[in-house]
């Protein structure tokens, strides 16, 4: 079922069997798998995601490598309604471990200021994390490049950029290594720090030993047309010719709501969790970006089908059995 603001009301009583915080790739794997399990599910989706950036998914077996992020979001989403899962767009907010439930605090719209509660037996964080891009004074531009040509994963993307003119374009030097790693696709390398950090003695004599370019004067602009590269222009007039980039700024992560939750083990923003995606608390699951390991599309897929399946497992086992009585009766009187 679709919720909405007009339509919550009818869950506000439901006890969910999970509630699935976020709905991109490993969330509406969980639902699907937790809806056709049987069990009720709740997806919390509050939208713009990172697999909204993916133009092309070209390394996910079985599909068109033109295969937008947005088309496989939509085509999951309807499977997990048709499942059976609810799904609601709203942004957690925050989450109570109430013993046997959690409350999930969910803001539906901008103009709703107390929120609404939901409960659930199990959670599954897969909010995922934005990436950090260059600011500018005309962001617009930078999205229009962002995803195409101006990548945010060389594992994803490292093909794309094969024996091309790219940029590394980095926050802290420490960022700046990620250049000795994507010359495995290209040895032609410009670093471009947009202002951001200072680069010591140490890395600027490695990157002379390699022949990477340094420039640390702010990105202004990027060049090119119909989302292809050309170059990129900088505050000092400098124009770097690239027809593909990296964006090495780290990654914002949505994970605040589950700070207040005990019992948790965290390795920095990352979730600690066991083979079947489950958290150091014995209800609370993490997929894909949120916990340590590849982010990955695959990943998260394959995280999803093991949080559900897990869950599942859990209250099977704690359930009676279904058993046939009529023919129970009939033995019986034989």
């Amino acid at each position: 079922m679709k919720l909405s603001s007009k339509n919550l009301e009818a869950r506000l009583d439901t006890v969910y069997d999970a509630i699935v915080v976020g709905g991109g790739m490993g969330g509406l794997s969980a639902a699907i798998y937790l809806a056709r399990y049987g069990l009720k599910c709740l997806i919390v989706e509050k939208g713009k995601g990172r697999s909204m950036w993916m133009q092309d998914l070209r390394n996910y077996v079985g599909l068109d490598p033109e295969t937008s992020g947005i088309e496989i979001l939509k085509q999951s989403t309807k499977d997990a309604i048709d499942w059976g899962a609810d799904h609601l767009r709203g942004f957690v907010e925050d989450v109570t471990d109430e013993g046997d439930t959690f409350a999930v605090k969910v803001k539906v719209g901008k103009k709703d200021e107390e929120g609404t509660t939901f409960r659930s037996k199990y959670l599954i964080a897969a909010s995922g994390v934005i990436d950090k891009l260059p600011e500018t004074d005309n962001m617009q531009n930078v999205y229009d490049y962002a995803g195409y040509t101006l990548h945010v994963c060389m594992i994803c993307d490292g093909f794309d950029m094969w024996d091309q003119k790219a940029v590394v374009i980095a926050g802290t030097e420490g960022q700046i290594n990620a250049a000795f790693v994507l010359n495995w696709f290209t040895p032609y390398i410009t670093v471009l720090t947009h202002g951001l950090c200072e680069v010591g003695d140490e890395m600027r004599q490695k990157l002379a030993d390699h022949g990477y370019p340094l420039y640390e004067s702010p990105i202004v602009k990027f060049h090119g047309e119909k989302h292809k590269m050309s170059g990129v222009e900088l505050a000092d007039g400098t124009v770097v010719e690239a027809t593909t980039g990296l964006i090495n700024m780290g990654s914002i992560y949505h994970n605040q709501y589950l700070k207040n939750i005990e019992g948790l083990e965290w390795n920095g923003e990352n979730l600690v969790t066991n083979d079947m995606a489950k958290t150091t608390h014995d209800r609370i699951f993490a997929l894909g970006d949120l916990k340590q390991g590849l982010n990955q599309v695959s990943v998260a897929v394959a995280d999803g089908t093991k949080a559900a399946t897990q869950i599942w497992r859990n209250i099977r086992r704690a359930s009676e059995p279904r058993k046939w009585d009529e023919n129970i009766k009939e033995t019986a009187s034989v």
